[in-house]
């Protein structure tokens, strides 16, 4: 019935005893339902201002932190022959430790006794070297000989030559009184003669005057004679002087020859004895990269190579080892469009393989069975995939990682930037921005 009068038939009959009619009327059950909704709708309305961690979510997997731990290949710097093994997979080895034995496969290293034959090589030519010193030495003592010696005879020629000088001086002073003498015994000839002929003076005197007037006649001669014979001697000795100094000059440069061509030969020996010495470091070298020595400490994880007798080449790979005592490290990639919010030292949480947790990525504080972490390095040039990689080592004010932690092992990061309202967080992943840019103190900053 339509409820459109005004006569109200509740109010004159009692419908208690109908229960189908009593079901039909609304009771207070109603209201209290509505009265849970609106209380729903209001929680609902304040759950959306409750707080919310922004983060970016990556896959990564656990590496080393330093390059010299993280597991690495050992290589044979020498092409050779596999003759023993000393280690086996699993094994813990120390640095230093003989992992493999190789022999020579190349017919320049066969002979057994190469590091003796060459060291005897080397020493030949050292003492070939020594020798060419002494040469060197000796001549060295015969040009300072030279030298002393053509220095006396230049002084001995030197002398003879200023004896010959003086010796013309003299000889030109008597000269000219043999010629002084040979006029004045003309004169006098010629007066003693004119006086026989006026008979003033005996035939016998004009005669003594004649013979007296030839002896100086005689001594002239003898004089200029010896005059020429003393600046023929003057001039030999300028000649003597002369060939003194052509002498020197020969023999100094013979010498001298002799010398240069001994140093030539000494530095030649020597530069083949240095050469040898080093040829004989290489192959003493060479014999201790047979022995395939373990370059730190760790664990042998496979062998590359096997068997015995297996010829390898050089730079070849022989074994891989993962280090010991590895400092630990989750290296994970991020989008290019999350690059700018990654900055060094921010938290992440860690999902490692095989250790099970409760996750709610907007609140870590609820979060269970995550590890922390934080933001050690991050490259500054994108990878093949065109993501970045960033380093995450161990947060010291977290729990420790699992000790059976091994590298290689997958590791899902969660990486916690800024916190935002819950609404603000549906808003954007609606619309689907990205997270914000800027940290709490820099939207600060910026406002001011």
């Amino acid at each position: 019935m339509i409820d459109i009068s005004k006569n109200k038939i509740g109010e004159k009959v009692s419908f208690t005893g109908y229960k189908s009619m009593g079901m039909s009327f609304p009771k207070d059950e109603s209201r209290r339902r509505i009265q849970i909704l609106i209380w729903f709708l209001v929680a609902l309305f304040l759950f959306l201002f409750l707080p919310w961690t922004q983060n970016i979510r990556s896959k990564g997997f656990v590496t080393a932190l330093r390059p010299d731990q993280r597991p690495q290949t050992v290589h044979s710097i020498i092409a050779g022959r596999i003759e023993k093994w000393y280690v086996a997979e699993g094994n813990y080895v120390q640095k230093g430790d003989t992992v493999l034995l190789v022999s020579e496969i190349k017919d320049d290293y066969f002979d057994p006794m190469l590091l003796e034959r060459t060291k005897l090589q080397v020493d030949a030519k050292t003492m070939s070297a020594k020798s060419y010193s002494e040469k060197v030495r000796a001549l060295e003592i015969q040009i300072s000989a030279l030298r002393e010696n053509n220095k006396l005879r230049k002084e001995q020629a030197d002398n003879r030559l200023r004896m010959a000088e003086l010796q013309v001086t003299s000889d030109s002073i008597r000269f000219e009184q043999a010629k002084v003498n040979y006029a004045i015994g003309e004169e006098q000839l010629q007066r003693t003669e004119k006086l026989f002929e006026e008979g003033l003076r005996s035939k016998t005197d004009f005669e003594q005057r004649q013979l007296r007037f030839q002896e100086v006649q005689a001594n002239l001669i003898a004089a200029e004679n010896n005059l020429l014979k003393s600046v023929n001697a003057r001039i030999a000795a300028q000649i003597e002087l002369n060939a003194i100094d052509n002498d020197f000059r020969d023999k100094m440069a013979k010498a001298q020859a002799d010398m240069y061509e001994a140093m030539s030969s000494q530095f030649d020996a020597e530069a083949t004895a240095t050469k040898l010495e080093n040829q004989y470091t290489n192959y003493e070298v060479r014999t201790g990269f047979r022995y395939i020595l373990a370059p730190q400490e760790g664990y042998i994880t496979r062998a590359i190579q096997v068997g015995i007798g297996e010829t390898i080449k050089e730079g070849a790979e022989i074994i891989s080892i993962l280090p010991g005592n590895a400092q630990l490290a989750v290296e994970m990639y991020v989008e290019p469009v999350d690059f700018p919010l990654i900055r060094l030292g921010n938290k992440v949480r860690f999902i490692f393989d095989g250790w099970p947790a409760i996750v709610f990525s907007g609140w870590p504080q609820i979060t269970n069975g995550t590890f922390g972490g934080v933001v050690h390095a991050i490259d500054n040039f994108s990878g093949p995939d065109g993501k970045y990689r960033i380093l995450v080592v161990e947060d010291p004010q977290e729990k420790p990682w699992p000790e059976a932690l091994r590298i290689g092992s997958g590791a899902d990061g969660i990486a916690l930037l800024n916190d935002v309202p819950l609404w603000y967080e549906l808003w954007r992943q609606l619309n689907g921005f990205p997270p914000d840019y800027y940290t709490a103190r820099e939207k600060a900053a910026n406002k001011k």
